[in-house]
């Protein structure tokens, strides 16, 4: 028994539920899954399921069927894929270097210190992109060591130890993103109080626009990239000995006698439990993403004041020249 989370479908709210009938069972237990919590929010009322989240949830019958060497290689997969995006995305580095150089050094006059932090910025960026070097070949040597033949704890654990090598480098590659925002919205903040100190409109231009658009492209392809590590870790997390378990909140091999007790329900909530999920944020974090929503509201009020201005003037001269 499988349920599906809510909102997957445009004309119906509520969630599905989808019954498997298995006759080469080897037992009379049911296996229960509640697949509520997975889900990708693609607007706020519609969701959706991504491929890999299906192939995740699939993972779980497969599991209880004893095929854990699917298991170990759809991880195999997971890092392939993730480390192809990565490098991809290390291609493009170097030009985009380049353009937030030109566009951070632009007031180096008029803010020195804050040039010198954003040019950092940058080149601590760079230098957290080298790491990839390292955790490229870790990962091609456990490919290497590893090969499909080998038995499946082996391989299991050698995957969780190559998965760990690479939080770090997602901390700290969003630690230096994070702060060449910070840099760029900052030194746009400068220009717009400039240009208004000086009674004009506006104060941004094409190429920091363009910059800012262009970091944010890269914002979104390592966030991809993440995604498939976070596979891995969903996978692992609740099956970390790549074999079948009963994780709460997620999945149940039931008794004829557990579905009595529950007056026969099928619904999967009613026996795998409930677990509250957490988003991982620490405290800072949450105040630091808080303060970023508050400068992105600033800046979007300012620029509706002086719209609204510029429409009232436009208004006034129709009307005083009709």
């Amino acid at each position: 028994m499988l349920t599906l989370p809510s909102n997957l479908f445009y004309t119906v709210t509520l969630p599905a539920m989808l019954w498997f009938f298995d006759k080469g069972k080897a037992d009379d237990r049911v296996l229960f899954i509640d697949a509520r919590n997975v889900f990708t929010q693609i607007d706020r009322a519609h969701r959706e399921l991504s491929d890999a989240q299906i192939q995740n949830v699939a993972m779980i019958p497969r599991l209880h069927k004893g095929r854990r060497g699917e298991f170990v290689a759809l991880v195999d997969g997971y890092f392939r894929s993730g480390l192809a995006k990565l490098q991809a995305s290390h291609a493009k580095l170097p030009a985009l270097a380049e353009r937030l150089r030109a566009v951070l050094g632009e007031d180096a006059a008029e803010a020195p210190e804050a040039t010198a932090a954003g040019l950092a910025a940058v080149d601590q960026l760079l230098a957290q992109w080298v790491e990839l070097g390292p955790l490229a070949a870790a990962q091609q040597a456990y490919f290497q060591a590893h090969g499909a033949v080998e038995a499946v704890d082996a391989r299991n654990e050698a995957q969780h130890a190559l998965r760990a090598t690479y939080a770090p480098f997602f901390e700290h590659l969003h630690d230096s993103l994070k702060a060449l925002d910070k840099a760029i919205r900052d030194g746009e903040k400068r220009k717009t109080e400039a240009a208004k100190a000086a009674g004009k409109r506006g104060g941004g231009n094409r190429q920091s626009k363009a910059v800012k658009e262009a970091l944010q492209a890269l914002h979104d392809e390592v966030k991809l990239a993440e995604s498939d590590f976070g596979h891995i870790a969903w996978l692992q997390q609740r099956f970390p000995k790549a074999a079948y378990e009963d994780v709460t909140g997620l999945c149940k091999l039931a008794t004829q006698a557990e579905i009595e007790e529950q007056d026969w329900s099928l619904n999967p909530g009613r026996y795998v439990g409930v677990v509250i999920e957490e988003d991982g944020k620490t405290d800072e974090e949450f105040l630091e993403d808080l303060q970023d929503v508050m400068d992105e509201l600033t800046e979007l009020n300012a620029s509706s004041a002086q719209l609204t201005e510029v429409i009232t003037q436009n208004l006034q001269t129709l009307v005083a020249g009709g």
